[in-house]
């Protein structure tokens, strides 16, 4: 057994199944763990940099499932973003060595072409995560990282899930756009972003190759960092406040004319701003990691031909549209799950050349900081990447 000291969550003996309702949430509890010995194609490895994800804020609201009962386990320990060092491996490991230090990819229980069906520390059963000192995991679930590397140890834990991500899914969405308008056509093209880590990732990708990219933010941080990454920053606050969609529905629904009027003037601002910032030929591929409250206006700001796509949400699972004018608009949605391990290795070679760095929050943790981390980012305190170094 790997004896080690790690935070778990347990779980919510009064949870609602059917409805899927927690009757409260999760919280991190450290205490001495013993975790199975690795198989033949495992690897016992050291945690040494976990960045705090959104996947592990879901655990802790137990929304939409409660981790320990979907798992049917008794307790699980979080945290799929990060570097580890490996310390031993099982006899039947190929792929990486004792010593080497190693990107966690979390792609758990591969499809037939490799695309996750589950994810590592999060639904993946039997998996352990990276909230404790050490830990095991599948050999295909490290990529070695090169000895001289541009990005520090920080910035490869916020990349392993999310710069991973944003390329799979840039990669699928500038292949679609260009199923539908060849490159030689339109080689440089306009890009808008709503949402967070992936997003800022995502569009700093795009604007190294060359397209005019823009992304959307509120708070004074976020836009310098979405400025150090050679993308467009655009103050929502300032320029369309009231743009939330959900909130519209809701101000017609109580006949709420004051907000009614600011969403429809947010609206406009918003619409000539992007008019603006695309010289009137509108957005060709919008990332959208929010979902429901900026859907509709996103729609309006799309050329013909357009994509959005997403590999997650932040604000409204559930999304509707009209199929008659997404065909006749030629509208494309693209949506992704984390990546197979060949887009991992991709992924990784783009950081070492520069094209994609995180810029992690200046508030460093450690592993007895861990709980706040979690609160902090569950309270909105944070800018995009919020790391913990263990010791």
């Amino acid at each position: 057994m790997i004896k080690t000291e790690g935070y778990i969550i347990e779980p919510d003996p009064n949870y609602d199944q059917r409805r899927r309702v927690p009757s409260t949430s999760a919280s991190l509890i450290r205490k001495e763990i013993e975790i199975p010995d690795p198989g033949d194609h495992e690897v016992h490895v050291k945690t040494l940099a976990v960045c705090w994800e959104g996947n592990m804020g879901h655990a802790l609201d137990r929304r939409p499932i409660d981790l320990c009962l979907d798992r049917k386990e008794p307790w699980c320990l979080i945290g799929n973003s990060g570097v580890v060092q490996v310390l031993s491996c099982g006899k039947g490991v190929t792929q990486v060595e004792p010593g080497q230090t190693c990107l966690l990819f979390c792609n758990g229980n591969p499809d037939r072409w490799g695309y996750p069906q589950k994810i590592y520390a999060y639904d993946q059963p039997g998996s352990y995560g990276l909230l404790a000192r050490e830990t095991k995991v599948h050999e295909l679930q490290l990529i070695p990282l090169p000895e001289k590397s541009p990005l520090a140890l920080q910035q490869w834990a916020a990349f392993a899930l999310r710069g991973v991500t944003a390329y799979s899914n840039w990669r699928l969405a500038l292949h679609t756009l260009r199923g539908l308008i060849f490159e030689d056509e339109l080689p440089y093209i306009n890009v808008g972003a709503w949402g967070g880590g992936v997003s800022v990732l995502q569009a700093q990708l795009a604007a190294k190759q060359g397209h005019k990219v823009f992304m959307m933010s509120s708070t004074p941080e976020r836009l310098e960092v979405i400025r150090k990454a050679g993308v467009i920053p655009v103050n929502r606050k300032e320029v369309f406040p009231d743009l939330d969609y959900v909130k519209y529905q809701a101000a017609r629904g109580e006949n709420n004319q004051e907000y009614l009027q600011k969403y429809e003037q947010s609206r406009k601002a918003f619409r000539e701003k992007v008019g603006e910032l695309t010289d009137g030929n509108l957005v060709n591929i919008f990332i959208d990691y929010i979902g429901s409250p900026v859907l509709p206006p996103t729609l309006e700001v799309m050329a013909r031909e357009g994509i959005i796509c997403s590999a997650g949400w932040k604000e409204g699972m559930v999304l509707t549209q009209i199929r008659a004018i997404e065909c006749i608009n030629r509208v494309q949605r693209i949506s992704t799950h984390y990546a197979r391990r060949r887009e991992g290795f991709a992924a990784v070679q783009l950081a070492v050349h520069g094209d994609i760095a995180p810029t992690v929050d200046e508030q460093q943790y450690t592993f007895d900081t861990v709980p706040e981390m979690a609160a902090n980012y569950l309270a909105g305190k944070y800018v995009f990447f919020p790391v913990a170094t263990f010791n």
